[in-house]
């Protein structure tokens, strides 16, 4: 009996109240990680989003895309690279590109950069992260790539229709999809 991803992302998922008092809502998306059907199907699901496009190399923001693009990169054979978010733990020896993120879900603004080198002018660069609330990430990342991009791959797309549009977010999920 086949398995519907959607529906096991579905099934998985939960919201968490933190019990800060503040009434809001976390998502808790552990227990995808923790399935390994849900590993198994992801990296092809999110592919065939954009497979007619033929991406080369899949960029993702750290902390989730750090786990979510080689899933699609592995399954596009494409290549990856990592987008740190400035004010890592660490710092990163080589040169990077930087772009500012516009006001993320949180309101905070952040920085997002990627080694210099790691893409080149003839690539085409595929961002995939688990969620898109506001698009924010995914506008950042698109400008350090110009006439390179060709879209975002996304677990979940919360973002208003406008702002999927013009930033070509396609997501196996929206917002209204989750429990």
């Amino acid at each position: 009996m086949a398995v519907d991803l959607r529906d096991l992302l579905r099934s998985r998922f939960h919201w968490t109240d933190p019990a800060d008092g503040s009434g809001y809502l976390v998502s808790d998306r552990s227990g995808w990680w923790r399935d390994p059907m849900v590993i198994s199907g992801l990296g092809d699901a999110l592919a065939d989003l954009f497979r007619a496009s033929a991406p080369t190399v899949v960029v993702s923001p750290e902390v989730t895309g750090f786990l979510v693009g080689p899933l699609v990169a592995r399954a596009l054979g494409a290549g990856f690279v990592e987008a740190y978010r400035a004010g890592a733990r660490r710092p990163i020896a080589e040169p990077m590109i930087w772009a500012t993120v516009p006001s993320d879900h949180r309101g905070d603004q952040q920085q997002l950069g990627v080694r210099v080198g790691l893409t080149h002018p003839d690539d085409r660069v595929l961002v995939v992260d688990d969620w898109a609330a506001t698009g924010a990430q995914c506008r950042a990342l698109r400008s350090l790539f110009p006439g390179t991009y060709v879209g975002t791959a996304v677990i979940v797309d919360e973002c208003p229709p406008e702002v999927s549009a013009e930033l070509n977010i396609r997501g196996l999920l929206t917002g209204q999809d989750l429990p």
